[in-house]
């Protein structure tokens, strides 16, 4: 297949791509390479993009018309993965988040409209069940109990779509992430922010007192779920994709610390707002539906990053 892939600079997307050029697909990555991080991080992740045969960068905005529309001339699916990450920075740009999260989306969706692309999957969120305290999550839950602007944009992209794939009949399949972790992650992620201070000897912010819970998820098994995704191409469906495991906060820092070799110092501050206690996914559905089978544990996914990180950084 012959695969649009917006965001392929970024954390998701470049993995994703990895997975679908390894099995022979033919992907153009669309990506603007903004410093909502430190761009040089997204720089080494097309660099490697660029070896692999069958992948092309376009270096571009999803808010520019003519630059979506001809990037997505001939293709079988698009895969969007482009946006503003994350509930915090959202706070202090959201002004940012409407434009590319929305108009960005509502861009990439009707451009699928008017060229008639046989299929778009694109990246949803955790943060859409907001303020549930029912666990695990599962799809036919609540998700209008919004804790963050960055959930509000993720639903809102769910409603979009429904209305387009209502109206035009447009194949649609989000995908709800939930806490995605792995090497060549985002520097303002937790197990970045963690490993990094551990090893440079410096205080770790751990919020929620270090009381929260997590549905861990590791990047490989992510990706597989993407890839399955984009082959089922079903009319219309929204897809946990998570690890079905909860952890508790302290037992990942524990992990991090083993795998550093040296304990962290540690101050503890409250919750942040827009944050949630807890997460876990029911991942039913997906391994019904999609055949998905997560099977990174974090005793396995968090060496994996450090390893990574070392060479990265020269740490």
């Amino acid at each position: 297949m012959k695969i649009l892939l917006t965001g392929a600079a970024g954390f998701i997307g470049f993995h994703t791509a990895l997975a679908l050029l390894e099995r022979g697909d033919e992907v153009i990555g669309l990506d603007n390479f903004n410093a909502y991080y430190d761009p040089s991080l997204k720089e080494a992740r097309a660099k490697k993009l660029s070896e692999k045969k069958g992948f092309r960068m376009i270096r571009g905005d999803i808010l520019d018309r003519e630059t979506l529309r001809e990037a997505m001339k001939g293709v079988d699916r698009v895969c969007h993965l482009a946006a503003l990450a994350g509930v915090r920075y959202a706070f202090e740009h959201p002004d940012e988040y409407i434009d590319i999260n929305i108009r960005g989306f509502f861009q990439v969706l009707d451009e699928v409209r008017i060229q008639k692309i046989p299929g778009l999957i694109y990246a949803s969120s955790s943060s859409v069940y907001g303020g549930n305290d029912t666990l695990p999550s599962g799809e036919a839950d609540r998700t209008d109990n919004q804790l963050s602007l960055y959930g509000m944009n993720k639903k809102d992209n769910e409603l979009m779509a429904h209305t387009y794939h209502h109206l035009y009949g447009i194949p649609v399949t989000g995908l709800r992430f939930f806490t995605v972790y792995g090497p060549y992650g985002r520097p303002d992620m937790a197990l970045f922010l963690f490993t990094d201070a551990i090893l440079r000897g410096q205080p770790m912010q751990i919020f929620g007192e270090g009381k929260m819970q997590r549905d861990f998820t590791y990047i490989d098994d992510i990706a597989a779920g993407i890839v399955a995704s984009i082959d089922k191409n079903y009319p219309e469906e929204v897809f946990n994709l998570g690890s079905g495991r909860q952890e508790q906060l302290m037992d990942f820092v524990a992990m991090i610390e083993k795998c550093c070799g040296k304990e962290g110092q540690k101050v503890f501050l409250p919750m942040q707002p827009g944050d949630v206690r807890a997460s876990l996914a029911d991942i039913a559905k997906a391994k019904r539906m999609l055949g998905y089978e997560p099977k990174t544990t974090i005793q396995d996914g968090i060496p994996r990053f450090v390893a990574w990180y070392r060479q990265y950084d020269g740490i």
